[in-house]
């Protein structure tokens, strides 16, 4: 975890760096620059369709210094580091991107849960309140409910859980982990209750707890984590 943050330290390092160097790109005339980013917006594309993916990111980095003012080629940049699973360069791409416009929900998405995939739960609970707010998605607001109780930060879980218990649609649901290839989908509203559940049992409130699970239970009689978590609460 430490070699991450070092990583992550050092990237935001470099990017300094190559902000600081732009003023010294030689400037192109416009047809030459135009006839420079259809060459690598081809090879990008041709780069894609062999599923060579370094080469895409190579033409994408080229692309970006030629274009700096263009925040598309930064944007596929940071959608293709996250497709790949390559979360700490995901997550610095998009951190750079809401520099520009705080407001890219695609950004903002990719920032979550690549900051939170690398443990960083501090650092993404921001960019999933800032989603929330921007867009009113209740997936985003489990998740800051659940960031915020893994950072024992029990009275604001316990704040969005409740929102989340009085906003969540009858139609949305989420998955829970049952196996390595198998999830289970409950509704939004009894993953909420489970969560308030856990909330109050890791501090100790155990009636309460009980009554949280017992009620997501009673929405969803087949909910595994909340049958686990009800026996302990007894």
């Amino acid at each position: 975890m430490k070699r991450i943050f070092f990583l992550l330290f050092l990237a935001l390092c470099a990017g300094n760096v190559v902000a600081q160097s732009n003023d010294s790109i030689p400037k192109l005339d416009p047809k030459t620059k135009n006839a420079l980013n259809v060459a690598d917006q081809m090879a990008y594309q041709a780069a894609l369709r062999y599923n060579d993916m370094e080469m895409a990111k190579i033409k994408l980095y080229d692309l970006m210094v030629r274009n700096p003012e263009d925040m598309r080629y930064m944007e596929a940049l940071g959608s293709l580091y996250f497709e790949s699973g390559l979360n700490a360069s995901a997550a610095l791409v998009a951190m750079d991107i809401l520099k520009v416009n705080d407001k890219n929900v695609g950004a903002l998405e990719i920032a979550a849960y690549s900051l939170e995939q690398l443990g960083a739960f501090d650092r993404a609970l921001p960019y999933y309140e800032s989603l929330n707010l921007l867009t009113g998605d209740n997936f985003s607001l489990y998740k800051s409910a659940y960031l915020q109780f893994s950072l024992k930060r029990y009275a604001e879980a316990l704040n969005s859980v409740n929102m989340l218990v009085k906003n969540a649609k009858p139609d949305e649901k989420i998955g829970f982990a049952i196996s390595e290839s198998e999830t289970q989908q409950v509704s939004m509203k009894a993953a909420a209750l489970n969560l308030k559940g856990l909330v109050y049992l890791d501090q100790n409130s155990k009636a309460e707890a009980k009554a949280a699970f017992t009620e997501a239970l009673s929405l969803e009689p087949n909910f595994n984590q909340a049958k686990e978590n009800l026996q302990k609460s007894n």
